[in-house]
């Protein structure tokens, strides 16, 4: 792959170095070389509807067809193809019983242990069908909503799939969030059950899940749940609910194989998935059946250029939309045979997923910047279990998701996994867009580590000033999408006003998509950077969460007044969490300080879950406030990062005070 210089000083991250698609990719892609690009761009421009309309038709297979694609009658509440029916799991499944891939491979399942189990897509189809017709046999019904609470698993995938053959609206909820977050969100979706797990494997531990379930619903408030349906995992000891509990096996043992499948419209809600916000009540984002499913089948033959011989490896959990968009439904959508994986990419050694690359001949790999560079950590301290020393030559594309990533992360991705040959698609996406918005084409888009380079046809992204207007390249501003598209976030469920003013605020003229992040283009090439979040919430590991939300959990520690979150940047996790904290009592130091640290921290893991724990707690006797009493958080940014405030502090109501927050417990 040629490497050569641009001219670059306007770039977020002053990246030079350009890489151009290899010419054996190129003559095979599906979308072949930037001529190929540009026309599907053109034809976006000159006829949207069109455009879209014939994608609609052309990759998804319409019980009744749609005769309009865009509604925008009640913006912005887009509606796409909402006179057409259709199936998501009939999409997935039963279309590839008719096309010739009911003996293809469909699931790889590695399992922690290194145990695999294949499923083809009939036997696929089959598991469906008997889970169905279980759901059903309960009462659940089109519309009804469903909370999935596993881990990893060809189980998982089946619970979704099984909901979206009945029409019922699922709700997955990651399998590290706490029974309060799991109560949440049973509550707002008013589920009337949960699909569970009596255990997890992870990392060669076994980890509760039915546990949680039960102390969720002993929290309050979910009367609606009538059952809780579990999958026996490893076995374990857990507590049972004779009139509400079922195992998984008793329901679809004696189940047909076959369940016709419930033709929705177009809009019916596929899944609600939730996401922090920037206040402390997540956000249940609604997503349709037929945009969303256009999109992920759309992305995976343009992003990924999917091939019938592929081994596809998304390494995320189907707790967050990645595992939506390109684990549960979009690989299944094309056809391709994908590999689910239980484990941890450190369990049992640090070359576990170069040894689950070698083992299955993976063709594209999908995983996130924050495993990335833990793994280069760990090359560099045991180098036996560094890239280079595994076959590694099945590979032929590689993805990014989650996070930017950076130019040294990329570089060492791009020679030591992918050896110099495969392209990289760095993908920037979000919950709410349903699939990838702005990214290389592996065949087409020169690629520059760091930058996601350039929307995808159909994609009309832009950067603009508070005001709304454009801002010249080269300069920074707010990310915008300017134009729906189908994949888009429909409502936040029961909270159609948070929707409007979340995404769609007045400030920028209430039309245009606002993505919550700050971006800039190449003053040369007109590629995208990512400059981070807008608003009050942090991207740790590729997961995002509110700072309203942690401070909350905070502050309902008995011990705790005042708790402030910002974000800094993490080698690891790309951006980590840093609580400023004032208790009621008086302010710790030394060991009595660490102690609480370690206390409130779990504190944390336990309101939320582990992944919201903050990595770094300084206590203060107050907080640097302004004297109408707001919270300075842009002082406390720069404490977390270290560096030396130069900004005025005159404004300030107590400012001996941030010598005191300067120390971490």
């Amino acid at each position: 792959m040629a490497e050569n210089e641009i001219t670059d000083e306007n770039h977020g991250l002053q990246e030079h170095r350009v890489f151009q698609p290899p010419k054996e990719f190129t003559a095979n892609a599906a979308i072949a070389g930037m001529e190929a690009y540009d026309k599907l761009c053109a034809e976006a421009a000159s006829d949207y509807e069109g455009f879209w309309g014939r994608l609609a038709r052309e990759h998804l297979d319409w019980q009744t067809p749609f005769t309009k694609t865009l509604d925008e009658s009640n913006a912005p509440f887009y509606q796409w193809f909402n006179d057409g029916q259709l199936n998501a799991s009939y999409n997935c499944l039963d279309r590839n019983l008719l096309n010739g891939n009911a003996e293809k491979t469909a699931i790889i399942f590695e399992a922690d242990n290194g145990a695999v189990t294949n499923v083809t897509y009939r036997e696929l189809h089959q598991r469906v069908c008997k889970f169905a017709n279980g759901l059903k046999s309960r009462g659940i019904r089109k519309g009804d909503r469903v909370i999935i609470y596993m881990s990893m698993s060809i189980e998982g995938v089946a619970a979704m799939q099984a909901c979206a053959r009945i029409g019922a609206t699922h709700s997955v909820v990651f399998g590290g969030f706490s029974a309060k977050s799991l109560q949440e969100r049973i509550i707002d979706a008013g589920a009337v059950a949960v699909i569970t797990a009596d255990e997890q494997q992870r990392g060669g531990k076994s980890l509760p899940l039915k546990a949680i379930v039960d102390e969720a619903l002993a929290l309050g408030g979910c009367d609606t749940i009538k059952d809780v349906i579990v999958y026996k995992r490893t076995g374990g000891d857990i507590s049972w609910n004779k009139g509400r509990d079922i195992w998984l096996n008793d329901l679809v043992d004696n189940q047909s194989a076959d369940c016709e499948p419930e033709w929705v419209d177009a809009e019916h809600p596929l899944f609600i998935l939730y996401t922090s916000g920037s206040t402390g009540t997540p956000k249940g984002v609604q997503h349709s059946t037929g945009g969303f499913l256009l999109w992920a089948a759309l992305t995976m033959k343009w992003t990924f250029d999917i091939k019938p011989s592929d081994v596809f490896w998304c390494t995320a959990d189907i707790g967050w939309v990645t595992g939506h968009s390109y684990i549960a439904y979009g690989p299944l959508a094309v056809g391709a045979t994908e590999i689910v994986f239980e484990g941890v990419p450190t369990y049992p050694n640090a070359g576990r997923f170069w040894e689950t690359i070698a083992k299955h001949k993976v063709s594209i790999f999908y995983t996130a910047p924050t495993a990335i560079r833990s793994l280069i950590k760990a090359s560099d301290v045991n180098p036996e279990f560094h890239p280079q020393k595994y076959d590694l030559s099945s590979l032929r594309l590689l993805g990014s998701v989650g996070e930017p990533i950076n130019p040294e992360a990329w570089m060492w991705y791009y020679k030591n996994v992918g050896g110099e040959r495969c392209p990289i698609v760095d993908t920037f996406w979000q919950t709410e867009t349903g699939g990838h918005m702005i990214t290389p084409l592996p065949g087409a888009t020169p690629m520059v580590p760091g930058s996601c380079t350039l929307p995808l046809p159909g994609i009309m992204a832009a950067i603009v000033d508070e005001a709304g207007a454009d801002v010249p390249n080269g300069q920074g501003g707010i990310l915008v999408v300017k134009r729906p598209w189908p994949s888009m976030i429909r409502t936040i469920w029961n909270n159609p006003e948070r929707f409007k003013t979340s995404y769609f605020p007045e400030e920028l003229g209430g039309k245009y998509y606002l993505a919550g992040d700050g971006a800039i283009r190449n003053k040369d090439t007109g590629y995208f950077t990512i400059t981070g979040r807008i608003d009050d919430v942090l991207n740790v590991s590729g997961h995002r969460m509110g700072t309203m939300e942690i401070e909350s959990a905070l502050v309902a520690n008995p011990n705790v007044a005042e708790a402030a979150v910002v974000g800094k940047p993490d080698d690891t996790t790309g951006e980590a969490i840093c609580a400023f904290v004032v208790l009621k009592g008086a302010r710790p130091t030394g060991e009595e300080a660490k102690k609480l640290a370690a206390e409130l921290r779990n504190w944390v893991g336990k309101e939320i879950g582990p992944i919201a724990k903050p990595k770094e707690i300084r206590f203060g006797d107050n907080l640097p406030k302004t004297r109408s009493g707001k919270i300075m958080r842009r002082l406390l940014r720069v404490l977390a990062k270290g560096e030396t405030i130069t900004q005025d502090v005159s404004t300030l109501e107590n400012p001996a005070i941030l010598e005191q927050l300067k120390e971490s417990a």
